[in-house]
């Protein structure tokens, strides 16, 4: 073993942390007593060094951050809310198995442009690790969490990057630095006293909340044990088959309070649901990516909601869907019928067992789409359906398979591509995208049916929609696959109308347009479904607001905004495992355990909650 000027700190790679938990589900302290020493670590706890604005980090798709520990206690709960917010990669320098040089852990790192470097006071003992803080400062982003006495303060004397103090001991103490980095939290405390001439009364850097909080209920008005029954229905469900697992996430004014994974991916119970699991969310699609995208395009003005479909596609200009409208389409009420035929109409030419740049597409393992198979068969067909009810609501996939194309002819881009670049990566969600195996391994996405008609397989990270299917994943219906806290990260957005993480991704009045109401013959918005006013319909909840606004997905999934109360609401499950089963809906699932959550809300605030919705 090699040992260098005292330099005992060593570095070892870690594997890449996949949070199960967060502080939301496994607090130090319950309830009340979180909050209370939530607030005292928030009154110990000072950002330095800030000048530069680096905290809170910003350009998340632009950073490749790697978090670095010694002998911090509680670097695994620190690094788990890191991982909330971006893909963090953790590296150990207290691992004694081999012993690294500052320059050699440089080299470890030098994929990474931004360095959380994590110190307890022991660490400051070793002018080495401040050499290599320092080092690293003049070429990449530096963050420092420091957790310790303020006397050692004056060891920091000659660091120059943000310094994120604490000098409370506690877990919690982990859980908020981590947050602060990314404006999860506010840092709104300065130094009470003087520790050097450099560290003097007053000093400090105030920040904002700027992304999504992960706490206890508590700190959202909500008692934990009025959450309970939460447990009790995602229980029913499991055991009357209606899902093999879910995975539920509920978040109030911007903070995730309620975060569970349930079940097995499957009904073999090999492997269990975990909070980071990577969902088909089906139809919620529509919503998360193709209106998103549409949203962005309508606000630039190169997208109009009363312009044709011919306007934008020449292709069309001859078929009866010339005339028909964006805002149609967006409503449903253009007169496309539901769906067009789609795996009944493959010829064994279209299709082969091997790729080639004459069969490109993948739809399955070893299942190969012939080229322009869509241009050819499935485009044509869509051009050549009926239009027989426009002017009324009739729900259609074709709906949004069609602004797929408009948008992607508007943007020369890819639908994936656009949102990935636009939303997705920017605002941290991880997960969120179509063709998940291309990125994530099968382990981490859960299964949908077990196709035994179409693809005759598993399908695991490959859409269970046929018609998306047929477009090689990446539909305007259908394709997306995500996470619960990424899709709550996008869905905060549209809570703060359109901001997120310090930026602005859409205009408010953008967001005030498309979620509200739009027709008088439907429940309907722009793209998104809505509360739906016929009492009996108790849709999407019997409590939930005539402000909600959201979307289901044939999957077993569903997002839910409700502006009223600052809810969040997701629900991802696998219903069609192994084949299509209707329970989850008969059961009311979704909106029973939205329900619990709004009969919480009232029992918390005494708000009239209860009461206040019966006469919808």
């Amino acid at each position: 073993m090699r040992k260098n000027n005292g330099w005992i700190c060593t570095l070892v790679l870690s594997v890449f942390i996949l949070i199960q938990s967060a502080c939301a589900q496994n607090p130090p302290f319950s309830g009340q007593a979180y909050v209370n020493e939530e607030k005292q670590v928030e009154k110990a706890t000072v950002l330095l060094n800030n000048d530069q604005q680096l905290v809170p980090l910003m350009d998340l798709s632009e950073l490749r951050i790697a978090s670095i520990h010694f002998t911090y206690q509680y670097t695994t709960s620190f690094d788990s809310l890191l991982n909330k917010y971006a893909a963090i990669q953790t590296f150990n320098g207290a691992d004694y198995t081999s012993v690294k040089t500052p320059a050699e852990l440089s080299f470890d790192t030098k994929t990474y442009n931004t360095l959380i470097v994590q110190l307890a006071d022991a660490d400051l003992d070793n002018p080495q690790i401040i050499g290599f803080i320092n080092d690293n400062k003049r070429i990449k982003n530096v963050v420092v969490a420091f957790f310790g006495d303020g006397q050692n303060l004056a060891k920091l004397n000659s660091v120059d990057a943000p310094v994120v103090w604490c000098s409370r001991p506690s877990e919690v103490a982990a859980f908020y630095s981590a947050q602060a980095i990314f404006g999860g939290v506010p840092i709104t405390q300065n130094i009470s006293k003087s520790y050097s001439p450099k560290y003097r009364t007053n000093s400090g850097f105030i920040t904002k909340k700027i992304r999504l909080q992960y706490t206890v209920p508590e700190e959202a008005g909500i008692q934990t044990s009025n959450l309970g029954e939460i447990d009790k229905i995602a229980t029913e469900a499991i055991r009357a088959q209606a899902t093999p697992g879910c995975v539920v996430l509920v978040a109030r004014d911007g903070k995730v309070i309620f975060n569970k994974a349930y079940g097995y991916h499957t009904y073999d119970n090999v492997l269990p649901d975990k909070l980071d699991d990577i969902f088909d969310v089906a139809s919620v699609t529509k919503v998360s990516a193709t209106t998103m995208e549409a949203m962005r395009v309508y606000e630039e003005g190169r997208l109009n909601l009363d312009s044709t479909i011919g306007t934008y596609i020449p292709m069309a200009r001859k078929s009866n869907k010339s005339t028909l409208t964006i805002r149609e389409l967006l409503e449903h009420q253009s007169g496309l019928i539901p769906d067009i035929p789609t795996y009944e109409k493959l010829k064994p030419a279209d299709i082969s067992t091997d790729s080639s740049a004459a069969y490109p597409h993948k739809i399955v393992d070893h299942y190969f789409l012939r080229k322009d198979y869509f241009k050819d068969v499935m485009w044509a067909d869509i051009l050549n359906s009926p239009v027989r009810t426009r002017g009324q609501y009739v729900y259609s996939d074709l709906s949004m398979v069609v602004m797929q194309q408009i948008l992607e002819t508007i943007t020369s881009t890819p639908l994936n591509t656009y949102v990935h670049q636009n939303f997705y990566g920017p605002m941290g969600m991880q997960t969120a995208g179509f063709l998940p195996l291309n990125r994530f391994p099968r382990t981490r996405i859960i299964p949908t049916e077990d196709d035994q008609v179409f693809r005759r397989t598993l399908l695991i990270g490959y859409v269970h929609d046929p018609t998306a299917a047929l477009l090689s994943g990446v539909s305007g219906n259908a394709g997306l696959f995500a996470s619960a806290n990424d899709l709550a990260i996008l869905y905060q957005t549209m809570l703060n109308r359109g901001s997120y993480g310090g930026v602005q991704y859409f205009k408010p009045q953008t967001v005030d347009l498309f979620t509200a109401k739009q027709s008088a013959v439907s429940r309907r918005g722009l793209g998104f479904d809505r509360w739906d006013p016929i009492v009996d319909r108790h849709y999407p909840s019997k409590l939930a607001s005539d402000q909600t606004y959201g979307h289901t997905g044939y999957t077993g999934t569903c997002v839910w905004v409700d502006p009223k109360y600052g809810l969040v609401y997701i629900f991802l499950s696998n219903r069609v495992n192994p084949r299509v089963t209707d329970k989850l809906s008969s059961m009311q699932i979704r909106g029973r355990i939205q329900d619990v959550v709004y009969q919480a809300i009232g029992k918390g605030c005494n708000c009239g909650i209860m009461s206040s919705n019966t006469g919808k």
